[in-house]
């Protein structure tokens, strides 16, 4: 019997501070969702990319691939209770993006890319 009544109690405490947590983080309190940005692309594009990336030895050889990848990464970092913003990357505007700012069109440049739209968006949100 003694152990029965250790452990409602225990049961009991974690009760009351769930509760707590609840009532201290309510919606105006709560802060917003970090937002993380993830390069994405269309499947039309795909091979088109594959041909103007400098990089794109280092992506999966198939569009089918880099979305399973893509959409488990996405998973994993909403589990952390990011809020994810999926950055098209297309071939005309990643193009003459990368020639406006002298860069390769590389990884470093789509998340470069990735970045300016994701703190372009934030102070849309």
């Amino acid at each position: 019997m003694a152990k029965k009544g250790m452990y409602s109690g225990s049961r009991k405490t974690a009760e009351k501070i769930k509760a707590k947590q609840d009532n201290d983080q309510s919606p105006q309190t709560q802060p917003p969702a970090a937002l993380q940005a993830m390069v994405w692309y269309k499947e039309e594009d795909w091979d088109t990319l594959m041909e103007i990336f400098t990089d794109s030895e280092k992506l999966p050889p198939t569009y089918e691939t880099w979305l399973q990848r893509a959409k488990e990464k996405q998973v994993e970092v909403e589990a952390l209770g990011c809020k994810v913003l999926k950055v098209y990357i297309d071939p005309i505007n990643f193009k003459g993006w990368c020639e406006s700012k002298g860069f390769e069109m590389n990884s470093e440049a789509r998340a470069q890319m990735a970045i300016e739209v994701a703190q372009a968006q934030s102070f849309n949100l």
